[in-house]
């Protein structure tokens, strides 16, 4: 058990620089939707919150994909309104709002809730959208995703 705990110890530290390494907004991602719970070394699984929520490509920049374009709206809006509302407010407000980017059915909260791609219309959840729905408000609905941002 000792041995187990040392090697927790060795890896998370390792995983240190990796963590600085991801992007500030995947990192924000994955700890406002609690993809980080129960996975230890999360900052160095890419599959938590990977580029293509975002953005087309796994390696992220242009092009986004239609979640991304949703977000990207979202801070347009935003800032035409001279605001400098942080990303995860900005996240919050777009899950809130109930749109469903990729056009899939789900909701892109919903989608979020059952770990699948908002952006991607291939990528959806396998449950009932009423099930779903159900399991959604029983675990907190939208206020399981808000957070607090310093302004």
């Amino acid at each position: 058990m000792r041995l187990l705990g040392t090697a927790l110890t060795v890896l998370t530290l390792l995983s240190v620089p990796a963590a600085l390494a991801l992007p500030t907004y995947r990192k924000q991602a994955a700890q406002q939707f609690r993809y980080d719970r129960d996975n230890p070394l999360w900052a160095l699984d890419r599959r938590v919150v990977p580029c293509t929520y975002c953005h087309v490509k796994a390696t992220g920049g242009a092009p986004w994909n239609p979640f991304g374009e949703a977000i990207r709206a979202s801070f347009r809006a935003d800032a035409q309104a001279g605001k400098h509302t942080k990303f995860p407010v900005v996240l919050h407000t777009l899950l809130a709002s109930e749109g469903d980017a990729d056009g899939d059915g789900y909701s892109d909260v919903l989608e979020v809730f059952a770990r699948t791609l908002p952006g991607e219309r291939e990528s959806h959840p396998r449950t009932a959208e009423k099930e779903l729905r159900a399991a959604y408000e029983k675990a907190g609905g939208i206020a399981q995703y808000a957070t607090e941002t310093k302004k």
